[in-house]
């Protein structure tokens, strides 16, 4: 064969050889991406980026439903374990996705995953990603769902307590009419009235104080509160209605202590405290108010020499309009919120309120309050007093 025939049929074959090498390594390469692709798939662009500003939870997951991408709530609630849905509801509404192909929604009851005893209502909406991928979205609807039956409640509650009064109004209006002829009677009947009608302009204003606490949650208006103030105006305030029982109210010394806050429902608070502790003691006994510094901890405490409140009602006093002795609080002329207010002013200066109490041992009525500290403008002093618990 001539040489020139020999070198083209080698160079044709180093070029076949060549370009079957290539496409060799290049379909290797490829499958290689296929199967990183599987065993890793790539979330598309945005995703993330969109889970990362999502107030509600977001979970991404893949055709075998490995959750590829969430976000913080779907971890805290439990609801992403391992990499996998471990909530059943929310998986099988990404099941349901695949199976019809069509966009899902429900609502779905979380018990006992991460939420302590607390039953979390979400409203799940699931949809397709692509053609392999599936979304799941959740909002959080247990806070708005108790607000709602809060908001029942109260409305519910105030309905049957403001018959009370605008009945018995009702009442001692025909009763004078009936007795136009007898001025004793008459005037009898009218003072009457105007003690409901002092009782229902109290339980409207203690209404409207109680739904400004619950509606805001905030301050409008905070700033520097001084406790001995706040004590003066609550003493002040009940000091004639414990004059005509007799009962002396005590206050410790003062320990210019400063809480950061609004002082007008503070003062309300300590206030309605002062007030139950006299309408709840005998005669010719003894109330006493004092404060103290525990930490970073501003305490204030109420004492009275009543007649107690039972274990079992302890954690319900708090309660709107609920009283451990209905027909008495009644004749004392309560509305059954004062200590709603106390709870809920307490809760908005970011504080709380306890109370210690045995049948025919008195009660004790704690606020705790942060302290205004250095940062705020002021120093705090490093001792208190109150007055002792005086046993009856």
């Amino acid at each position: 064969m001539d040489a020139t025939w020999v070198v083209l049929l080698a160079l044709v074959l180093g070029i076949s050889l060549g370009a079957g090498f290539a496409v060799f390594v290049f379909a290797a390469a490829r499958r290689g991406e296929q199967v990183q692709q599987v065993i890793t798939p790539r979330v598309p662009d945005g995703v993330d980026q969109i889970l990362g500003v999502l107030e509600s939870i977001g979970i991404v997951l893949d055709t075998s439903d490995n959750v590829l991408r969430a976000s913080q709530g779907a971890f805290a609630l439990g609801i992403v374990r391992s990499e996998r849905i471990a909530v059943r509801d929310v998986q099988q509404i990404a099941d349901e996705v695949r199976r019809t192909g069509e966009a899902q929604t429900r609502t779905v009851t979380l018990e006992g995953v991460r939420t302590g005893d607390v039953a979390r209502v979400l409203a799940v909406r699931a949809a397709p990603l692509g053609t392999r991928y599936v979304v799941v979205l959740a909002n959080d609807l247990t806070e708005s769902i108790r607000l709602d039956e809060v908001r029942r409640d109260f409305i519910a509650n105030i309905s049957h307590e403001l018959k009370t009064p605008i009945g018995a109004i009702s009442v001692l209006t025909e009763a004078i009419e009936s007795s136009v002829d007898d001025p004793e009677r008459v005037r009898h009947f009218a003072e009457k009235m105007t003690a409901e009608a002092d009782r229902l302009a109290a339980l409207t204003a203690d209404i409207i104080n109680l739904s400004k606490l619950q509606a805001d949650q905030a301050l409008h208006m905070p700033e520097l509160v001084s406790i001995d103030s706040v004590v003066d105006q609550a003493v002040q305030k009940n000091s004639v209605v414990a004059a005509s029982r007799q009962v002396t109210i005590t206050r410790g010394a003062p320990t210019h202590l400063t809480v950061y806050g609004e002082e007008p429902l503070l003062a309300m608070a300590l206030q309605n405290l002062v007030s139950n502790a006299v309408q709840y003691s005998p005669d010719g006994s003894r109330v006493g108010v004092g404060t103290r510094l525990v930490g970073d901890t501003v305490e204030i405490r109420v004492t009275d020499q009543g007649v107690g409140i039972p274990k079992e009602d302890h954690d319900r006093v708090f309660e709107r309009f609920y009283r451990v002795d209905g027909a008495r609080s009644r004749n004392t002329g309560g509305t059954g919120l004062g200590l709603a207010i106390v709870k809920h002013t307490a809760q908005n200066h970011g504080g709380n309120v306890s109370v210690w109490s045995q049948p025919g041992n008195g009660s004790t009525f704690t606020v705790r309050l942060p302290v205004a500290t250095d940062d705020e403008g002021i120093s705090a002093p490093t001792t208190a007093t109150w007055p002792e618990r005086t046993q009856t």
